[in-house]
């Protein structure tokens, strides 16, 4: 089974949110993108639960090759913490100003020309831009079944005798579903999957050497056109946060409690 697992590599949202509750996140000049300074860049962390996901299909025993690809101007370091962790090839496709439905283009076309995939990994959205349009994108564009925000899945025998069907354990605003879905499709995986792995140190000593496989989009047969997006940025802003805490102290737990519940009951956050 070939399983292309999709990872992006974004800004350390958790610097990010740190820089803006101190009123430290500068915008750049152009008024789209952010003075980066010290921030380092990260896999988003959605993208490590689909490299999760795949790894568990493979623990649970099912013979694949699990190859993560990535599009942006220079994504080896996102690719070399993805073959750290078990992933079989990385491939790099150089782009940049691409929007949603330019990344998923380019990804469509680097499976169909790479001999095709029977699963096909996404994060549930991306931790910068929150749109989570890539994963049914490539769904559409290739024209297979797509299950969103998947907690679990498995690989088991078709009811019908066709041969090896998915079971997708997917998180709704009602409660847990379990689908079936026929081979090939897209699946994108929720951070309720659980924690991910750590790479090994053997492998994350072996990967800091390795070079993905470069693809650009001209190879795949794309030009301009095809990639010009149909979303444009227009101007990109911090919003003010102000955070506030007030501590509460008093002679024991429950002589506290009775002092926060006169403090929720004043704020009209709570009634009794």
């Amino acid at each position: 089974m070939r399983i292309v697992v999709c990872v992006k590599e974004v800004l350390d949202p958790d610097a990010v949110n740190a820089l803006v509750l101190t009123g430290q996140l500068s915008i750049g000049p152009d008024g789209k993108t952010i003075e980066e300074g010290a921030i380092t860049r990260v896999i988003n962390g959605y993208d490590e639960q689909a490299i999760e996901a795949a790894l568990r299909l493979r623990d649970a025993g099912v013979d694949c090759q699990i190859i993560a690809v990535s599009v942006g101007e220079d994504p080896i370091n996102v690719l070399r913490y993805a073959l750290a962790l078990g992933a079989d090839e990385i491939v790099s496709i150089p782009a940049r100003d691409l929007d949603c439905l330019g990344v998923a283009r380019v990804i469509a076309e680097y499976i169909r020309s790479s001999g095709g995939a029977d699963l096909v990994l996404c994060g549930r959205q991306a931790s910068d831009d929150d749109q989570g349009i890539v994963g049914p994108a490539l769904a559409e564009l290739l024209g297979i079944p797509v299950a969103l925000s998947a907690r679990a899945l498995s690989i088991e025998p078709d009811g019908a005798g066709d041969g090896p069907a998915l079971h997708v354990t997917v998180v709704t605003p009602y409660g847990e579903e379990v689908w079936e879905l026929p081979l090939p499709a897209v699946v994108t995986i929720t951070s309720e999957l659980g924690q991910p792995r750590y790479p090994p140190a053997a492998r994350a000593i072996k990967a800091r050497r390795a070079m993905p496989q470069v693809v650009t989009p001209q190879e795949l047969g794309l030009g301009p056109g095809d990639l010009e997006p149909r979303v444009v940025l227009e101007r990109l802003r911090v919003v003010q946060v102000e955070g506030h805490c007030q501590m509460i102290s008093g002679d024991g737990a429950d002589d506290t409690a009775a002092k926060l519940l006169e403090v929720l009951q004043r704020d009209g956050l709570v009634k009794l």
